[in-house]
């Protein structure tokens, strides 16, 4: 089969999440796009124009959005009509790849998508997965399934290609075409007609992988690795509260060497340093070998939770607090800051913990969608923070926190006050991390 490299591309992007709108608005104003995500609900508010991940630029959402379902023009429409994907001819697809309670890969979203996919698919089509997978898994996973669906042949008559996601949620300066992309193809001439597609939206410019499986392993190491160094300066934050020192002045100390990597700790949540380090880790031990250094992170930064709401129970026992019945206020509940992004949110770890020493803990949050909180976590948030707390837990570093006098809040002069974040003036917290 000829492939033109250059298209005439018409995309359709399956996931309209926090990595799969902003592309579809990119993409928009170049291609004919169509934005298909299950969640029918979402579909009617990104068809209206607004968005609630607060990712894409709303003048920009607005002015792609195709009034007319001319898909000859470039702009961009939004389905929940899986036959509506059929006159389209390159799929990128960018579903959730969370892990299971046991932490192993929970490939449900992808899979689903691809049996999907599978059953609109036509010859010469391209399908392209943005999703954080393992090593092989397009090839492994997912290519079967296409096939099976389709009765297409793989390099025959579809092809595929890898271009992991790059998305920082909340981030306004390092957005989508301002981060360099890789990319790649299940032949060479996919692999220049995917860096062509990607080079024509991302301003930063493309890297072409050699293969699929290279640029799937490279997006599992980018987090990895960050994981890692957070897990040094956590497991670090760990020995020097038992020393009586800070660990904010010691790393300010160090890094005064040119070559010191300015990590700070911190609780690591969020849907990729959260998560990616058990893709590569199950992919390592299907192959017979268990991960050392990268499992040992994984379980460092796992248990920063349960060490900020223990030490803030020592600390009120320390100042003579009875534990059971004492009210606390944690601020913040998503993953970061000024970003409403709840997934994989280490801040509940804090909750939960606090709950079973017999604390009465309330949460605010000023970006987090309430809705959202009580169904994924089953927490009622406050709308209007209290006052009168034993104890502070800054947890998230909003900007709105900025304005708050944390002494006011406080029941008394000997309340505690804890800083995840070091956001607070130092003289007025108990401990930070």
């Amino acid at each position: 089969m000829k492939i033109d490299n250059q298209g005439p591309f018409k995309i359709a992007i399956i996931g309209l999440g926090y990595v799969g709108l902003p592309l579809a608005v990119e993409f928009a104003k170049k291609y004919p796009v169509i934005g298909f995500d299950i969640n029918k609900e979402r579909v009617e508010e990104l068809s209206h124009g607004n968005d609630r991940t607060k990712e894409a630029n709303i003048e920009e959402l607005n002015s792609v959005i195709r009034i007319a379902d001319n898909e000859s023009e470039k702009g961009l429409t939004f389905s929940s009509d899986v036959e509506k994907l059929r006159s389209y001819n390159t799929f990128i697809v960018t579903v959730p790849t969370p892990i299971n309670k046991f932490k192993s890969p929970d490939l449900t979203p992808l899979l689903k998508a691809s049996e999907m996919l599978g059953s609109v698919l036509k010859k010469g089509d391209l399908v392209i997965y943005e999703s954080t997978v393992y090593p092989g898994c397009t090839e492994e996973d997912c290519v079967p399934v296409l096939e099976k669906v389709s009765g297409l042949k793989f390099n025959i008559d579809f092809f595929a290609g890898y271009s992991p996601e790059r998305i920082n949620p909340g981030d306004k300066v390092n957005t989508l075409t301002k981060i360099k992309k890789v990319t790649s193809g299940s032949t060479p001439e996919i692999a220049e007609k995917v860096d062509f597609l990607y080079r024509s939206i991302i301003e930063a410019g493309t890297h072409k992988a050699p293969s699929l499986k290279v640029a799937e392993a490279s997006k599992a190491i980018e987090n990895a690795q960050r994981d890692v160094n957070i897990s040094f300066v956590n497991e670090l934050a760990l020995i020097f509260d038992r020393m009586g020192i800070d660990t904010h002045d010691v790393l300010d100390a160090a890094g005064t060497k040119w070559n010191f990597l300015k990590y700070k700790p911190g609780l690591v949540g969020g849907h990729c340093i959260g998560v990616d380090p058990y893709y590569l880790a199950h992919k390592a031990e299907s192959l017979g070998y268990h991960p050392q250094v990268i499992l040992s992170g994984r379980r460092v930064n796992d248990n920063m939770g349960m060490f900020v709401a223990n030490k803030v129970v020592k600390l009120l026992i320390q100042k003579g607090h009875k534990v059971d019945g004492a009210k606390a206020l944690i601020l913040g509940i998503t993953f970061k800051e000024n970003c409403p992004d709840i997934r994989n949110t280490k801040v509940v770890d804090i909750y939960h913990e606090l709950k079973q020493f017999g604390l009465n803990v309330e949460i605010n949050d000023p970006w987090a969608n309430a809705g959202e909180v009580r169904h994924e976590y089953g927490i009622n948030m406050l709308s209007e923070i209290g006052f009168g707390y034993d104890a502070i837990i800054l947890a998230v570093a909003h900007d709105e926190y900025n304005k708050l006098d944390f002494k006011k809040l406080t029941k008394n002069s000997n309340s505690v006050i804890f800083d995840t974040k070091s956001f607070i003036k130092r003289e007025l917290v108990d401990a930070r991390l």
